[in-house]
């Protein structure tokens, strides 16, 4: 084999592995397969391969490129790093940059190997979910009391569950005590005297913050573009969650012995 050919080779490796990279990255903070599929084929394109095929499954990539018919393949394992649209859009960016001819395959591999979530303060995020939950009381019938068990409740919970995520818990049984939680503070707030006749819709306003409605779009675009099995495996997945808040909510209101939830 001459030495051009060796180099080639060599440099399509390099391309391989950023492709693989990048499509990892995206599938890791909650890209939709299609969008995990079009970039990771455009930056192989756009790096000189003639051609890139992928395998996308929940927790595994599988890639190939193609080049004058070599081919070489490479697998990732995937796991879940919790949805960041901040990643997803960093290397978005990446690739158009490297489309324009703005960036070479070393320049992509840096800025990938760069690349960190936006993560939000956890105070900001305690204060934003109380107050989104405590105006869709609000926008539900409630009334200002409503309005102030259900701040604090979801806060509380929102509290737990980034303490609980920081800590690696299994998100099953996170969602399943936040529920717990925030059912158990807006119930037992509601049994004050100066909240006594707040409005239930103060109980489910509270655990609005738990509803997986991301993996569930995720998972129903899956599989109307043709992902059917990467679908399915999300909305498995969502559907568990959606069961341990269930659970969490039920332990609460037999455990304080609450009347009603709604």
């Amino acid at each position: 084999m001459s030495t051009v050919s060796e180099m080639s080779h060599d440099h399509q490796r390099v391309i391989t592995r950023v492709c693989i990279e990048c499509a990892l990255l995206l599938l890791q903070y909650g890209a939709e397969s299609m969008l995990v599929e079009q970039l990771s084929t455009r930056l192989g394109l756009a790096l000189g391969v003639h051609r890139v095929e992928s395998s996308i499954s929940a927790n595994a990539v599988v890639l190939t490129t193609i080049n004058n018919d070599y081919c070489l393949t490479s697998t990732r394992k995937n796991l879940d790093r919790g949805i960041n649209m901040h990643v997803v859009t960093q290397v978005q960016h990446i690739v158009i940059m490297t489309e324009h001819h703005l960036l070479d395959v070393d320049d992509v591999t840096k800025r990938l190997a760069n690349i960190r979530p936006l993560r939000y303060p956890r105070w900001l995020m305690v204060c934003i979910v109380g107050l989104s939950c405590g105006c869709f009381s609000r926008l539900n019938g409630g009334g200002w009391d409503a309005f102030v068990v259900t701040l604090c409740a979801s806060g509380l919970a929102m509290y737990v569950r980034q303490l609980l995520t920081a800590r690696q818990m299994n998100p099953l049984i996170n969602f399943c005590i936040t529920a717990f939680v925030a059912t158990s503070a807006s119930g037992l707030l509601m049994r004050l005297p100066a909240f006594h006749n707040t409005s239930l819709v103060a109980m489910p306003a509270s655990v609005l913050l738990l509803v997986p409605g991301f993996p569930l779009i995720n998972a129903v675009a899956d599989m109307f573009k043709g992902h059917v099995n990467t679908g399915l495996a999300r909305w498995t997945m969502a559907s568990l969650l959606t069961l341990s808040i269930c659970i969490g909510i039920v332990l609460a209101m037999a455990v304080w012995d609450f009347k009603g939830w709604a």
